[in-house]
C-alpha cells in the first residue's frame, strides 16, 4: 500500500476519529469535485482491500476450525477403540475366571430348574425387581402381571445423524418390552440408572449395523420415523443381543398367537372324514412336493425381510421397492405353500412400514421447497407399490400447501398491480408446474386426471379469494381493477398450453365482484354527470394554450373520436361545452374498462350500465332544449345534442362490437329514439 493509504488507514483508525470534522476539513481543503472524487475512490479502495482482508483472515480461521475438530474427532473415536479393546480383555479374563469357577455348577443348576421349573420363572422376577430398584422412575414397570427379565447389559448410545457417542446406556430386556436407562453421573444409594425410554417389542425392529472402523459392534433399533443405534462392548456381546432379541420376539408372538386362538371361540364344524385311506397320502405328497418346488432358501430370499428393514433406515425407497418386485416376479407362478404365507406376512409389514414413511414424505408438514419434482421420488415409489390413489391425494395436498404457503409470504405491495402481477406470477407458475409434474407421474394412471381438475378448481377458488380481498374489498378504481383482470385472464390463458382451461373457472368466481365494481364506477360516472349538469351554463371551451387544446384533440383521438377537428375553432376554443367533453370522455374511458373486463355472464351488465349513462347526458341535453328560449344558446345546444347523436353514439357502438364480437341492439335502438331534428328557435320541441 502506497504511503498515502498508510496514513489515511491511521488516520480512521484512531480511536478519537470524527467523521464529521474530518469531511468538514477535507471539504474546505478541496479545489473542487475531482479532489473530492479521488479522496473517495481512495476511502473506497480502502474499504474493499479491509474486506477481502476479513474474508480471508475468516476462511484462514474456519479451516483450521475444521482441521482442528476433525483432529479432536479422530483423537475421540481412538479412545473410545482404545477402551473397548480394555473392556474386551477385561470381559474375557472374566469369562475365563468364572468357566473355571462354574463348571461344576452346570449340572445342578439344571438338575433343579427341571426340578423347581416355578421356582426359576420367580427367580427370574426376583431379579428382575431388584435390578429394577436400580433405576430412578422404574417401579411401575413391574405391574405387568408374568413380566420377567431375558437380559441385560451395558451399551453405549450414538448419534444416527453424525455416528458421534451421545451416552453411555444400560438396557433391560423383558419377555415383552425393552427398557432402555440411562447412567447416573451422580448416584445416589443403590439408584445406578435413570429411566430413559420403554419399548413395546411389536412397536420396533432390530438391524444389524455394517461394522465401519472404528465403528463397530453396532445395532440399531428402528421405532417409527425415529431410530436408535446402540454399540455392545464386544461382537460376542453385540451377537448375544442380536440373537436374544430375535428370539424373544418371536416367542411373544407365537404366545400372542396362542392366546388369541384360545380366547377365540371355536364353533363346532364337522369334518367330513374320508373313507379311503389313499385320500390322506394322496394330499400329503401334493402338499409335500409343493413345498419342495418352492426354493426358499436362497440367500437374497432369506435375508429379505432385514435388507427391507435397511432400505426403509436409509431412506433407500427404489432399493427397497425393487427388492419388493423381485420377490413378486419370484413368487408369481408358483403355489401358495405355508412357508410363502409366512414370508408373505413378513413381507406385508415392511410394506406398510415403507408405505406409512412414504406418505410422511409427501405429508404438508414435510419442507415444501424444492418445488413438485421435489414428491416426485415418495410418489413413484408408491404407485410402484400399487397406491396411485393415496399418492395422487397427497402429491395434490402437498401442491395446496405448498401454493397456500407461497400466496401467504407474498408481501403486500401498496401499489396493487404490483401485488397482482406477482400473485399471478407465482400462482400460475406453480399451477403449470404441478400440471407438468402430475402428467409425467401418472401418464399411466388416467383415472387419477379427474382429481387433478378437481383440485385445480380448489386452487383457483384460493387464488380468487386473495385477488378479491386486494383488488374489490380494497375498493381499487375500475381501471386498476381492469387491468388486474386483465393480467389475471392473460395469465390462466397460459395453462390452455397443457390442455388446461380454467378460465371459465375464473370468471364465474369473479363474476360477483365484477357486477359490483361495474354497478359502483356506473353510479359515480352518473352521479358526476348530474352534479356537471346542474352548473352547466351552455358556454364554449376555452382551453386558454395551444398545449391543453393539443391534449384534448390527443385524448379525444384516443377515445376513437376521429371527426373532434371540426368542433374546434380559433385560437384555444372548442365549439362545445365543457359538460358534454367531460361526459364523453368519461363515458369512453368506462367502455374501455368495461370491454377488458368483459366476459359472457357480464353482457347485459354492461349494456345496462351505458344505457343509464347516456340517458342521463341525453334527457340533460333534451331538457336544456326545451327550457331554453336564447336562440344563440338553442342553437348551441343543438350542435352538442348533435355531437352526442351523430358522433359519440356511434364510437361507443362500433367499440362495443369490436369488443364483445357482436352489435349492441338496445344502443342502435337508444340512438334511434333519440334522433335530433333541426328545430325553429320558437318551438320548444327539440327530438323525436
Amino acid at each position: 500500500m502506497s504511503e498515502t493509504g498508510n496514513r489515511l488507514r491511521k488516520l480512521l483508525e484512531s480511536p478519537n476519529f470524527d467523521p464529521q470534522n474530518y469531511v468538514k476539513q477535507l471539504s474546505q481543503q478541496s479545489d473542487g469535485d475531482r479532489d473530492l472524487q479521488e479522496h473517495r475512490q481512495k476511502i473506497q479502495n480502502l474499504a474493499d482491500e479491509t474486506a477481502q482482508n476479513l474474508k480471508k483472515n475468516v476462511y484462514k480461521n474456519y479451516r483450521q476450525f475444521i482441521e482442528t475438530a476433525k483432529e479432536i474427532s479422530y483423537l475421540e473415536s481412538e479412545m473410545y477403540q482404545l477402551s473397548h479393546i480394555l473392556t474386551e480383555q477385561k470381559s474375557i479374563m472374566e469369562s475365563i475366571t468364572q468357566a473355571l469357577l462354574s463348571t461344576d455348577k452346570d449340572e445342578t443348576s439344571k438338575e433343579m430348574q427341571a426340578a423347581f421349573p416355578k421356582e426359576t420363572e420367580e427367580l427370574k422376577q426376583r431379579t428382575l425387581t431388584s435390578l429394577l430398584e436400580k433405576v430412578e422412575g422404574g417401579k411401575n414397570i413391574m405391574d405387568t402381571p408374568g413380566r420377567h427379565l431375558v437380559y441385560n447389559g451395558d451399551l453405549v448410545e450414538f448419534d444416527v445423524d453424525n455416528m458421534s457417542p451421545i451416552q453411555k446406556v444400560h438396557a433391560f430386556l423383558m419377555n415383552d418390552c425393552l427398557l432402555i436407562a440411562t447412567w447416573l453421573p451422580n448416584r445416589r444409594g443403590t439408584v445406578k440408572y435413570k429411566y430413559n425410554a420403554l419399548y413395546d417389542l411389536e412397536s420396533f425392529a432390530v438391524v444389524n449395523v455394517k461394522d465401519n472402523p472404528p465403528m463397530k459392534d453396532m445395532f440399531k433399533i428402528l421405532m417409527f420415523p425415529d431410530s436408535r443405534i446402540f454399540q455392545a462392548e464386544n461382537s460376542k456381546i453385540k451377537k448375544e443381543w442380536l440373537e436374544i432379541l430375535d428370539e424373544t420376539k418371536k416367542n411373544k408372538v407365537t404366545k400372542d398367537r396362542h392366546k388369541k386362538e384360545e380366547e377365540t371361540p371355536v364353533s363346532p364344524v364337522r369334518v367330513e372324514v374320508s373313507t379311503n385311506p389313499f385320500d390322506q397320502e394322496e394330499e400329503d405328497e401334493r402338499s409335500g412336493a409343493a413345498e419342495e418346488s418352492v426354493d426358499l432358501s436362497l440367500e437374497w430370499i432369506q435375508e429379505l425381510p432385514e435388507d427391507l428393514d435397511v432400505c426403509i433406515a436409509q431412506r433407500d425407497f427404489e432399493g427397497a421397492v425393487d427388492l419388493l418386485d423381485k420377490l413378486n416376479e419370484y413368487l408369481k407362478e408358483q403355489p401358495v405353500t405355508q412357508r410363502v404365507k409366512e414370508l408373505r406376512v413378513k413381507v406385508e409389514e415392511r410394506v406398510r412400514q415403507l408405505t406409512e414413511v412414504l406418505v410422511f414424505e409427501l405429508s404438508p408438514d414435510r419442507s415444501l421447497r424444492g418445488g413438485p419434482k421435489a414428491t416426485r421420488r415418495a410418489v413413484s415409489q408408491l404407485i410402484r407399490l400399487g397406491q396411485s390413489t393415496k399418492a395422487c391425494e397427497l402429491f395434490l395436498k402437498n401442491r395446496e400447501a405448498a401454493v397456500q404457503t407461497a400466496i401467504r409470504q407474498l408481501r403486500i405491495e401498496g401499489a396493487t398491480l404490483l401485488y397482482i402481477h406477482k400473485l399471478c406470477n407465482i400462482f400460475f407458475t406453480s399451477l403449470l408446474e404441478t400440471a407438468k409434474e402430475f402428467e409425467m407421474d401418472f401418464a399411466g394412471n388416467t383415472g387419477c386426471y379427474s382429481a387433478f381438475v378437481v383440485w385445480s378448481k380448489s386452487a383457483m377458488r384460493m387464488f380468487v379469494d386473495a385477488f378479491s380481498k386486494q383488488v374489490f374489498d380494497s375498493k381499487e378504481s375500475l381501471s386498476t381493477a381492469a387491468e388486474c383482470v386483465k393480467k389475471a385472464k392473460e395469465h390462466c390463458q397460459q395453462l390452455t398450453e397443457i390442455g388446461l382451461d380454467l378460465t371459465f373457472t375464473l370468471q364465474s368466481l369473479l363474476v360477483k365482484d365484477i357486477k359490483a365494481a361495474l354497478q359502483s364506477y356506473n353510479d359515480i360516472i352518473i352521479e358526476a354527470t348530474k352534479h356537471r349538469n346542474s352548473e352547466e351554463m351552455w358556454r364554449r371551451m376555452n382551453l386558454m394554450t395551444p398545449e391543453a387544446l393539443t391534449k384534448l384533440k390527443d385524448e379525444m383521438r384516443s377515445c376513437g373520436i376521429g371527426s373532434f377537428e371540426q368542433y374546434t375553432g380559433d385560437d384555444c376554443w372548442v365549439n362545445l361545452s365543457y359538460t358534454i367533453v367531460a361526459f364523453t370522455k368519461q363515458m369512453m374511458s368506462f367502455l374501455e374498462e368495461g370491454l377488458k373486463l368483459y366476459f359472457p355472464e357480464l353482457h347485459m351488465v354492461l349494456l345496462e350500465s351505458l344505457r343509464e349513462i347516456i340517458l342521463v347526458a341525453v334527457q340533460h341535453v333534451d331538457y336544456s332544449l326545451r327550457c331554453e328560449q336564447d336562440p344563440e344558446k338553442k342553437a348551441f345546444i343543438m350542435q352538442n345534442a348533435s355531437f352526442l347523436h351523430d358522433t359519440v353514439l356511434p364510437v361507443v357502438e362500433r367499440r362495443f362490437e369490436e369488443g364483445v364480437g357482436k352489435p349492441a341492439k338496445q344502443l342502435q335502438d337508444l340512438r334511434k329514439s333519440t334522433r335530433p331534428v333541426r328545430i325553429n328557435p320558437e318551438s320548444t320541441t327539440s327530438v323525436v
